[in-house]
């Protein structure tokens, strides 16, 4: 969310963020409801004040007649009061509802773009080792298999009997495809150690005020998991961790705060309407380790911050030895609520592309305006904080990259080595899956 004053003294800024950002809003609808809504206001107040004032002298008036007659002008001043307040009601929830819907100021470095076919490359990174090129597999010059055939001739996964417990996009993961799971969260843990990031476990289950704060709500509804209770499943531990912090008032020598949190992730996939309806890649129950950091309100320190975010994601995806590409995501792909994000995606052989397995963003104080989250500065003013976050690892999408990439000619799969110590094993082949 956006300062309402800054709107109005920029609305240009705000018709070049929708027209970025390809998002239908209209600044000018925004402008008409907060005029009315002051007008309505200010009117409601004066009539308050009159209407106090007038009580008073019924109260000390000493002439019956002049009492009665006072009681019946205040009476009918009451009657429009009344009125005037249930319309005030009705424009601040208009005003209330176009607020939500304004979108963030992208950064002037996020590039122009429909869709995510016009993110644009920043670098790609890919193991140096002789047996491997850019953008190839371990497979010794064969063809690649998919993951959805590694992981069935490796058993690895169920897919029917998660569909029948679960419906469209169920699985159940098996014997190695777990292993690799939990070596996969323990590694990355160990990875961030003494880089100062809180160890958390989020709950999965939040209120609804998380997701309208994070931005995800109004825009994506149909994309959340809601419960008989009216709680929602989280589809990423940023929605529960910006919580943590709502109508808190923080110290400039706390910041920033640094998380990094695991938790069980829950995605309707509604936008996703026959992309990826078989395999792994989009789910609609998965877990992830996400980067969560709030920070003061100072951009170049923002930025200097998504950096490191980006590279902690890198790191580790470096150490898995997978090829990637980090891309600056277009305005047209970038959310609502954010400043500016990068996606990193990793090479899927099968495919003979890039696949997105990280995202890294900012969003200045568009969230921590939302969940009322500040700090006071060393002058002792009070400012609201900036957030970030990006994936850490999401699982078990990133066991595609894996599987495809360390697949031998012999249809086996190498476990790579920053997880051996965890699995337990260097090679994963059929008819060795579990222990």
């Amino acid at each position: 969310m956006l300062d309402i004053k800054f709107i109005r003294e920029h609305p240009d800024l705000i018709r070049e963020a929708a027209r970025k950002k390809r998002v239908d809003f209209k600044v000018e609808d925004l402008l008409a409801a907060d005029e009315k809504r002051r007008a309505l206001l200010k009117e409601v107040e004066e009539k308050r004040a009159s209407l106090n004032a007038r009580s008073k002298e019924v109260s000390t008036a000493a002439d019956p007649a002049q009492k009665e007659m006072l009681i019946g002008e205040n009476r009918g001043l009451k009657e429009e009061l009344g009125a005037q307040e249930e319309e005030l009601k009705t424009i601040e929830a208009q005003f209330d509802a176009l607020m939500l819907g304004v979108p963030n100021m992208p950064d002037p470095s996020v590039p122009e773009g429909e869709s995510d076919a016009d993110n644009q490359e920043i670098r790609t990174w890919a193991p140096t080792s002789s047996s491997r090129g850019e953008g190839k597999p371990r497979s010794g010059g064969v063809e690649p298999k998919d993951h959805i055939t590694l992981m069935r001739e490796l058993d690895l996964v169920d897919f029917e009997r998660g569909s029948s417990v679960s419906g469209f996009r169920g699985y159940f993961l098996k014997n190695d495809a777990v292993l690799l799971s939990f070596a996969l969260w323990q590694f990355v843990f160990e990875h961030f150690r003494g880089r100062g990031y809180e160890p958390m476990m989020a709950p999965a289950l939040v209120r609804e005020r998380n997701l309208f704060g994070t931005g995800h709500f109004p825009q994506a509804r149909e994309d959340v998991f809601k419960t008989q209770d009216d709680l929602y499943l989280s589809a990423t531990a940023e929605i529960p961790l910006m919580g943590f912090h709502a109508d808190e008032i923080l110290e400039e020598h706390d910041l920033p705060k640094k998380y990094l949190a695991f938790s069980p992730c829950f995605r309707r996939e509604a936008g996703a309407y026959g992309k990826d309806t078989k395999g792994i890649y989009r789910l609609h129950e998965f877990f992830k380790i996400e980067q969560l950091i709030i920070s003061k309100r100072d951009h170049q320190d923002t930025v200097t911050l998504h950096e490191e975010l980006t590279k902690n994601a890198e790191e580790i995806v470096q150490a898995l030895q997978l090829p990637y590409q980090v891309v600056a995501v277009c305005g047209g792909d970038l959310g609502r609520a954010h400043v500016k994000s990068y996606d990193i995606n990793v090479w899927i052989p099968s495919e003979q592309r890039y696949r997105e397995s990280h995202t890294s963003s900012y969003y200045h104080d568009f969230q921590t305006r939302r969940l009322n989250i500040r700090y006071k500065d060393n002058q002792g003013e009070m400012r609201f904080c900036y957030s970030l976050n990006n994936t850490a690892i999401a699982t078990p999408r990133i066991l595609i990259a894996l599987l495809e990439n360390y697949q031998q000619a012999d249809g086996s799969v190498r476990v790579p080595e920053v997880l051996q110590k965890y699995v337990g094993k260097e090679i994963i082949a059929k008819n060795m899956g579990g222990d």
